[in-house]
């Protein structure tokens, strides 16, 4: 469609206008108040070198020192039970008693038994010590006198016979009547160590009674607490029966999975920090035990510390740990309020020859008022404090330089 010379003045016209605001606005930029550049004052910190300690990092869970399912040694019907979920015990303590009439009578009837083993072998009918001499036993000492008798006989007549004033006949019969009272000795030996073995056995009987009747009592064999009642009064209970589960919590087992990356580092006694789910307090303890061995499968070392237990913790819970590999390990650091972190990356703000500078670093360890820098920084360059939205190239003044916050690196430990 034609258009008029006049329409086409204003449209130019409006173009030039347009162009002339987009100009002043993309100058406006460089200065605030009049265009010119404001200056803001800041505070800096220098980037130095620091102890602080190589940690390993690793999960696991608490599990008690000790545990055991207390079972009864003997049956019979559970007569005692005076322990409940929490109870604590000392090590002795009488967890459950299984009636113990039937065994007392058996200790009663072995008690008898061994009075009677006794007598038989000349010994007084209570007594620990079983020991005595076969040949002064009766029996053995009518048998050696017999037998002496027939020795001196046999002696007499074979002098005499070799001197030819007995017949044959009459040796033989002394002869005859040393051997029986030879047999009969042996016999009477024989007798004595058969009794001296049914008194053994006799005692042994006895001792076993006695020791049935004490296993009536289930005791607690460490120190603990009751973490389950498996059994109720007036049960009957056959042999091996589980009554009650005991553990011992303190200290705690920590057992720790570490990666294999980190596995060359790992000694016993270590130092081991740790944390459980709702709780803020932070606990310690000790390496004290190294597997030999990687799991296969996994890829992971076993360990397992002892953390002293205040009743705070408890068997099963989770735990977040930090195994301290080395004590004081020297790295660079800068405040923990030097850092900026936005989308995922981490940097700080410099300060060269007036004007603001943003890098880029790698941050590693923390702790209290600091942070471990692994690269982007050198040793005694400086870093903003609180730099807020400050930018590359903005012009700035140094306030004053702040010293390194110098307070605890962990938390209190328990």
């Amino acid at each position: 469609m034609d258009m008029k010379p006049s329409s086409i003045r204003v449209v130019a016209l409006a173009a030039l206008v347009a162009m002339a605001g987009a100009c002043s606005k993309s100058e406006a930029p460089k200065g605030a108040a009049g265009g010119t550049n404001k200056v803001r004052t800041v505070r800096v910190a220098p980037v130095q070198n620091r102890p602080m300690e190589r940690m390993v990092t690793a999960t696991g869970v608490l599990l008690a020192e000790e545990a055991a399912t207390l079972s009864v040694k003997i049956g019979g019907r559970l007569k005692n039970l005076p322990v409940d979920i929490g109870t604590v015990v000392k090590r002795g303590d009488v967890i459950a008693q299984v009636e113990p009439r039937d065994y007392e009578l058996r200790l009663q009837q072995a008690s008898a038994a061994l009075s009677q083993a006794r007598a038989t072998v000349g010994l007084s009918l209570e007594g620990t010590d079983d020991t005595f001499d076969s040949e002064k036993t009766s029996a053995v000492k009518e048998a050696k006198a017999v037998l002496n008798e027939a020795t001196r006989n046999r002696d007499r007549v074979l002098k005499l016979s070799d001197d030819g004033v007995l017949s044959k006949s009459e040796f033989d019969t002394v002869e005859a009547a040393y051997t029986v009272a030879l047999n009969r000795y042996e016999a009477a030996g024989e007798e004595a160590r058969t009794r001296q073995a049914v008194l053994a056995q006799r005692r042994a009987e006895f001792d076993l009674a006695k020791q049935q009747l004490s296993d009536t009592s289930l005791r607690a064999p460490f120190d603990g607490a009751i973490q389950s009642r498996l059994a109720n009064l007036g049960e009957f209970l056959p042999a091996g029966s589980p009554v009650a589960r005991l553990v011992k919590t303190d200290p705690l087992r920590l057992r720790l999975e570490v990666p294999e990356r980190d596995a060359a580092s790992i000694r016993l006694g270590q130092r081991v920090r740790l944390t459980v789910e709702g709780d803020t307090n932070v606990y310690s303890g000790a390496l004290m035990r190294v597997s030999p061995a990687i799991d296969e499968q996994a890829r992971m070392l076993l360990v397992e510390a002892d953390v002293r237990n205040d009743g705070s913790l408890r068997p099963g819970l989770f735990a977040r740990s930090q195994i301290i590999t080395r004590e004081n390990d020297e790295g660079l650091a800068i405040p923990s309020d030097a850092l900026i972190t936005f989308a995922g990356l981490e940097k700080v703000v410099t300060v060269l020859d007036g004007k603001a500078q943003e890098k880029n670093i790698t941050t590693g360890r923390r702790g209290a008022g600091w942070i471990e820098v692994v690269a982007g920084l050198k040793a005694g360059e400086s870093v903003v404090l609180e730099p807020g939205n400050l930018r590359t190239g903005e012009t700035v003044t140094i306030k004053e330089s702040a010293p390194m916050q110098t307070s605890a690196d962990q938390p209190r430990t328990l």
